[in-house]
């Protein structure tokens, strides 16, 4: 029974993981043969500053996206969770939509709303008199400015997959705690966070490695700039290996099996630090 799925995970990640270990050892150029260098690339983009500083900015864009995300998911959750079947399943729907948009298309959607001159979002502010901003020029409002629509498109499913976790969970947990005087803050925090905590650790796990590899958003808006200060790790591999030097394409795999380990290990952390719990037989 393990073997069709261990077969599939051999063919399409443990044997591509194992080949771009073994090409991450040689120097690979379109225009001559490659050459054994061992783990000389491995040296080249630990000592790069723009790396680390593409691993930090993915870091923070994760540390902005997600906890807003859960928190609003977990929000509209509760509110589809108190309504009727027709109405529930409008609101299912709508909040879901998000989701089917593309990312290059979002990106252009908000790009036109943070325009310094005649953009909807610098029009909404000077009404009560503040800005206008130029969001996607600056060095310090380009990254939020790119969190917005990320949790724009991450609040759909994150919503939908957390109201399917409180609605697996019995509703006479919520009754006895009624029956104790327990209000909405009280059955949240006594009852709902800790039934969720698979959920929320799943949601947070997800979210971070999504944030952290996004790429269309700063792509489009701003191309990773002002200064790199959008350049994402998944961005710059790909401008990297658009780079005219010879050997651009060894530089980018090796940075892409970093990025792979780090991001491993940044999960492996979140899980020590956030321990799931077996399932509640309702």
């Amino acid at each position: 029974m393990i073997a069709p799925m261990a077969i599939l995970l051999s063919i399409f990640v443990i044997y591509p993981l194992a080949y771009a270990l073994y090409l991450s050892m040689f120097e690979i150029s379109f225009y001559r043969d490659p050459v054994f260098v061992g783990p000389q690339f491995y040296g080249y983009v630990l000592d790069s500053p723009r790396f680390w500083n593409a691993i930090s900015i993915g870091l923070r864009l994760a540390v902005m996206v997600v906890p807003v995300m859960l928190v609003i998911a977990f929000l509209i959750a509760s509110l589809i969770r108190t309504l009727g079947r027709r109405l529930a399943g409008f609101l299912k729907t709508t909040i879901y939509l998000p989701t089917v948009v593309s990312g290059v298309v979002a990106s252009v959607v908000f790009t036109l709303m943070y325009r310094l001159d005649g953009g909807l979002v610098n029009g909404a502010l000077g009404v009560v008199g503040i800005g206008p901003f130029a969001y996607l020029s600056s060095p310090d409002l380009a990254l939020p400015a790119i969190a917005v629509p990320a949790i724009w498109l991450g609040i759909g499913v994150s919503s939908l997959i957390m109201l399917a976790g409180m609605l697996d969970i019995p509703e006479s947990y919520f009754e006895a705690a009624e029956l104790e005087g327990a209000g909405f803050l009280a059955q949240t925090r006594y009852v709902t966070i800790p039934l969720l905590r698979n959920i929320l650790l799943f949601l947070f796990v997800t979210g971070f490695i999504l944030a952290m590899q996004q790429v269309d958003l700063p792509l489009v808006m701003t191309g990773g700039g002002p200064v790199d200060s959008t350049m994402t790790p998944n961005l710059f591999i790909f401008t990297q290996f658009k780079d005219p030097t010879p050997y651009a394409t060894s530089f980018s795999l090796t940075a892409a099996l970093i990025l792979f380990f780090v991001l491993g290990s940044v999960s492996a952390l979140i899980f020590r630090l956030v321990r799931s719990e077996k399932a509640v037989d309702a």
